[in-house]
């Protein structure tokens, strides 16, 4: 049947899916069509008809701005900077973090062609420039390009008032030495801190 060809395809096309996923998600599919598939379209439909990004932070929301932006209870002037809207995700989901964001869509890659220009940076410093951050968190993934888009925008932020960090890299919480790769461990000891002894 080239309708379920086509559809494991298209599915094993998504991110983090492959052929036997896709193929897996599709039986599935059409095991409970009756339930599953009527509610996925409309869910899809609405998605498409009422998502919109924000214009503010790039977050995606059903209004511009989006929620986050809007609400009062949060530390406007502190902005994490990431890489895609799932990542703002992944920190909202642990609530370690009460400011707003900046979503880049991308980072910097010679290798794929893309440049300041292909990144949401325009509208990152034209808030800094108005002076409404007071910190830019730089929450770039720990890839050479993250790295490199971090310090990119450390860069051509430089002002004596505003705050710029980068989330601590390294060793993660239950994490055994022999296990590590050289990178981590490298950051590790890069983005060591101080102990206190205890009183």
């Amino acid at each position: 049947m080239s309708a379920l060809s086509d559809l494991i395809d298209l599915f094993s096309k998504l991110p983090g899916l492959g052929p036997r996923s896709a193929r897996r998600i599709v039986l599935y599919l059409l095991k409970n069509k009756e339930r599953i598939i009527p509610n996925i379209t409309e869910m899809l439909e609405n998605l498409k008809t009422s998502a919109i990004f924000c214009q503010i932070c790039g977050n995606i929301d059903t209004s511009s701005p989006c929620g986050i932006c809007s609400d009062k209870n949060r530390k406007s002037e502190k902005v994490c900077v990431v890489e895609d809207i799932g990542d703002l995700w992944a920190i909202e989901k642990s609530r370690a973090y009460n400011g707003r964001y900046h979503v880049l869509g991308g980072v910097l890659s010679a290798i794929d062609g893309i440049g300041p220009n292909d990144l949401n940076l325009i509208s990152l410093f034209q808030r800094v420039k108005n002076g409404e951050i007071g910190e830019l968190i730089l929450a770039t993934n720990a890839t050479m390009e993250g790295q490199i888009t971090a310090q990119y925008i450390a860069d051509s932020c430089k002002d004596d008032k505003l705050k710029i960090t980068r989330l601590a890299q390294g060793m993660p919480i239950g994490g055994e030495l022999d296990t590590l790769d050289y990178n981590t461990l490298s950051t590790a000891f890069d983005s060591r801190s101080e102990m206190k002894a205890n009183h």
